[in-house]
């Protein structure tokens, strides 16, 4: 997949990126090679073989994410997270850090809007045996009191230490409710600590029957094995799980357009200086404008010399920090500015600062070198992601999640160098200019 020639091509865009004066002509990426096949319980398998490296990366893609929370139950698919670490019929709490770190290798997971994904390495050798695990905790774990008790005091401490502790965590908690209107996009992914106390047993495990079956989940294998060992070893293992009855439930939620402006006032116990956030409803991640986003949200607060940095931070000196960000999940996405001040000056005189970079690089001249410069940093950041077995398998499952297809992989590298200063203009007066928004002030609230 990316090989030799994939690593000559990384090396080429590095050498570009720091000679800004070239323009730099496409850069004609190879393909990922790979291979698709649906089991007859629905299970999805996306291999990669390379021979030669001697690890594999084997990754377990869910579709079920924060998104599908259930009504009152925030935190429910960043709870399973991390129930799916705790015992099975045949093996053990933690066992997968046996099955992994101790023969070398890695196993993480993470929860998003859209999925929940597992993530293990190992040396190839292991590959049989980490599928079995995967079939064991996927059929046979133990969704009882004690792992459930545990797992939910593990959440609501990640909670407290990320929204509670941080003195800027509330705020950005806060972001998603602020910026979507309908769509359960809205509900922060970490939950809160009302609905997890709520929760009961029998919530949990009516969870896990509805979206831990084998026909919602994609196995992703990328690395140095045998196709026909893999194919074997995955019949045996994976295929033989009974496919359930019924289908799964997917959020048909529409979000609505913002109509109008909105002003919001957030206070917290310990703020030690004021922010404040500007947001606009964005674009799904698949959208043709995605990637013009991502080129925009780069020229405005990627690295010291960003616009935004250059104007608030180093001349103004308005803020300590400033920054602008897509998030585009599959159904719909928010674009977040933000700023938080150097002093103690009003939140609300960030605002117009803020706004008027945005506006600058939407209607004002946009020098070739500055884009060709942060087109490179980007693409070289992307290669750089895929240079080892984990990296490729995770933009495979990215992919498959946020556009439905493995290929759009392939086609997001090449989007990105496509990307020309009018479509940064056009995508910034659209998204951005000419659309409705949300401004949150962040201040210290007031003490009795």
């Amino acid at each position: 997949m990316i090989g030799l020639p994939r690593r000559r091509l990384l090396l080429a865009a590095a050498a570009l990126a720091a000679a800004p004066g070239l323009r730099a002509a496409p850069l004609a990426l190879p393909a990922l090679a790979l291979r698709e096949r649906r089991l007859a319980n629905g299970l999805h398998v996306i291999a990669a073989a390379e021979p030669g490296g001697g690890t594999v990366a084997v990754q377990m893609w869910y579709r079920v994410g924060s998104k599908d929370d259930p009504p009152g139950r925030s935190g429910f698919a960043h709870l399973f997270e991390h129930m799916m670490f705790k015992s099975t019929r045949h093996l053990a709490s933690e066992a997968f850090d046996r099955l992994t770190e101790d023969v070398g290798g890695s196993n993480n997971a993470f929860t998003a809007d859209d999925t929940t994904a597992y993530l293990n390495e190992v040396p190839s050798n292991h590959l049989e045996r980490l599928l079995w695990a995967e079939a064991e905790r996927l059929s046979n774990l133990n969704v009882d009191a004690a792992n459930f008790a545990s797992e939910r005091d593990v959440v609501k401490e990640e909670y407290r230490e990320r929204v509670e502790a941080d003195p800027y965590g509330r705020l950005f908690n806060a972001l998603p409710e602020l910026g979507f209107i309908e769509h359960p996009y809205r509900r922060p992914g970490i939950g809160n600590l009302a609905e997890l106390d709520a929760a009961t047993l029998d919530d949990v495990r009516a969870f896990h029957r509805t979206y831990y079956r084998p026909d919602n989940v994609a196995l992703v294998v990328v690395g140095d094995f045998d196709p026909a060992d893999l194919d074997r070893w995955v019949d045996r293992h994976l295929g033989r799980l009974p496919r359930p009855e019924g289908s799964v439930p997917r959020v048909r939620s529409a979000e609505p357009r913002r109509r109008e402006h909105r002003r919001v006032a957030l206070t917290a116990p310990t703020v030690p200086l004021p922010a404040l956030a500007l947001l606009w409803q964005g674009p799904p991640a698949a959208h043709a404008d995605a990637p013009a986003l991502k080129v925009a949200a780069a020229l405005l607060a990627d690295g010291d010399s960003s616009r935004l940095n250059e104007a608030l931070v180093y001349r103004a000196r308005s803020a300590q920090s400033a920054g602008f960000e897509p998030l585009l999940n599959a159904d719909a996405g928010l674009l977040v500015g933000y700023a938080i001040a150097s002093g103690p000056r009003p939140a609300a005189s960030l605002e117009a600062p803020l706004l008027a970079e945005i506006r600058r690089l939407a209607e004002g001249p946009l020098p070739a070198a500055e884009l060709e410069k942060v087109r490179l940093k980007l693409l070289t950041a992307a290669l750089a992601e895929r240079q080892t077995a984990a990296g490729r398998a995770m933009a495979l499952g990215n992919a498959l999640v946020m556009a439905g297809d493995v290929r759009a992989a392939d086609a997001e590298l090449a989007r990105l160098q496509a990307v020309s200063a009018g479509d940064v203009r056009r995508v910034l007066r659209t998204h951005v200019l000419q659309a409705h928004r949300v401004s949150a002030t962040y201040t210290q609230a007031p003490t009795s």
